[in-house]
């Protein structure tokens, strides 16, 4: 930095530092406000490996339900490949499903349920599914999707 001796009276080419500084403390203020309020992302369950190797098979805990579309009928549901409701479904099967699903969950401390349905099978009856796990007291509802092949 220099300094400038004397009674020039003229011009002076320096840069004036004050108004930089005021403006990056404002900006830094500014940036110090702004990083605490940006949104979070989703939180994603990872599994995670078994501490030893004698745990029991994590599938054995794993709860699938199955939306099944059968032509001109009421989707029916399986539970882990057993079947819900031996009738045509309807009403009668989805609360059979939700009795049988707060049974499972009475006693459950982790309440993740994966939902599965047939490639014909509307949306709207994947949404009851939905809605039945929530009644059912499930924390966590997943949709499994069929694995893409490669090549295709």
């Amino acid at each position: 930095m220099s300094m400038t001796v004397g009674s020039g009276g003229g011009y002076s080419s320096d840069i004036n530092m004050t108004p930089m500084i005021d403006i990056l403390l404002v900006l830094l203020i500014i940036f110090m406000v702004i990083v605490p309020v940006t949104p979070k992302g989703l939180d994603a369950l990872v599994p995670q490996p078994p501490k030893d190797k004698q745990q029991q098979n994590p599938t054995d805990r794993t709860i699938v339900v199955q939306v099944l579309h059968e032509a001109g009928k009421a989707p029916s549901y399986k539970i882990n490949d057993t079947v819900v409701f031996n009738g045509v479904g309807g009403l009668a099967a989805q609360k059979e499903l939700l009795a049988r699903l707060t049974e499972i969950y009475a006693n459950r401390a982790e309440r993740v349920m994966f939902v599965k349905g047939d490639d014909n099978v509307d949306f709207r009856n994947v949404a009851e599914v939905i809605d039945i796990a929530r009644a059912a007291n499930v924390d966590h509802v997943g949709l499994m999707t069929p694995k893409i092949m490669a090549g295709q």
